[in-house]
């Protein structure tokens, strides 16, 4: 890593949260606490590292980046970085660009296994149902004995796994963007998908948005998944063609549980919202309790290493070299 804190004596670090409610910050630095407001907190010249504002938008993340001259390392607080890819042009080359691995797994899979049952058990009806005082009691379908397929297989997919365990599915298959094997058996590459989703009762999507999975989920994609499944996506909205996924709910063939969207936020009068079969929730996979504490000890742990000169973790693109794709 570079070391222009020490040659320049520019040393501030910006924060989304306030410093003195993280515990164990290094010294040395001149801490800064800025979360999109419009005033910058000091000189944005100053700043070596930059802690992106979490949930704020690109636009805002983004405006300070043409002024950080002496930034080294940007780590968002979020595992998707394609809001911050097209800020890599306006960074110092070598610039170290870190996402979030790990902060989101235990809230996103959280919302992926709650996603799946009430999709599964149909309570969006029942709480309708409740609304208007109706006992609408019948069978539905159960997660037990049903075969699950995680699209994006890293440690989102992982802990989302865990979860699914105790639940008694009759399979549970792994896809990632290329194989490898884990304790729980392999993980198939995407070029396999085709051959998987027929057998799929329920498909789950946590890859990052990239050009690979942007429409990924398209009318082809949909037609191979079993009459009845359910796609429950967690990941990024626009990985689903919206206009492909309304025509299969539209004829019923197909259920859909959603945390993200395309367009995001999902504007009023858009279809989506009352499409047969589709339950909505408005992406609040990472955004929970489990939030905060994982966030501090990441930037926390992160600050510790930027301060020693050790190499930074979850390091994704570089300025003026190569992203993660």
């Amino acid at each position: 890593m570079a070391s222009a804190h020490r040659r320049t004596g520019a040393r501030d670090v910006w924060l989304p949260i306030p410093p003195d409610e993280i515990d164990g910050l290094p010294e040395g630095f001149r801490y800064r606490h800025w979360d999109a407001g419009p005033n910058w907190p000091a000189d944005p010249a100053e700043c070596v590292f930059y802690a992106v504002p979490y949930m704020k938008g690109a636009e805002v993340c983004l405006r300070p980046l043409p002024l950080m001259r002496r930034v080294e390392a940007v780590q968002t607080l979020t595992a998707g970085i394609e809001h911050m890819l097209p800020g890599l042009s306006s960074m110092p080359s070598g610039v170290e660009l870190c996402n979030a691995r790990g902060l989101h797994d235990a809230s996103t899979a959280e919302l992926a296994l709650t996603l799946t049952l009430a999709a599964l058990r149909d309570i969006p009806g029942f709480v309708r149902g409740q609304d208007a005082e109706e006992w609408r009691a019948g069978f539905q379908p159960a997660l037990a004995d049903r075969s699950v397929l995680i699209v994006g297989y890293g440690s989102i997919g992982s802990a989302i796994e865990d979860r699914l365990t105790p639940f008694e599915c009759a399979r549970v298959t792994r896809l990632a963007r290329t194989a490898r094997d884990t304790v729980r058996g392999p993980v198939h590459p995407l070029s396999e998908l085709s051959a998987l989703l027929p057998d799929a009762d329920v498909v789950i999507l946590a890859t990052p948005l990239t050009e690979e999975t942007r429409g990924l989920v398209g009318r082809d994609f949909l037609a191979r998944m079993k009459d009845g499944a359910l796609l429950v996506n967690v990941a990024r909205g626009a990985i689903v063609d919206t206009a492909a996924l309304l025509a299969e709910s539209a004829s019923g063939r197909l259920r859909a549980a959603l945390d993200v969207t395309d367009p995001e936020p999902l504007p009023a009068g858009h279809p989506l919202w009352h499409a047969p079969g589709v339950l909505i929730t408005p992406h609040v996979g990472g955004p929970s309790s489990a939030f905060l504490p994982r966030a501090k000890r990441l930037l926390r742990d992160q600050l510790t290493l930027f301060a020693a000169g050790e190499p930074l973790r979850n390091v994704v693109a570089t300025a003026g070299g190569e992203g993660c794709g």
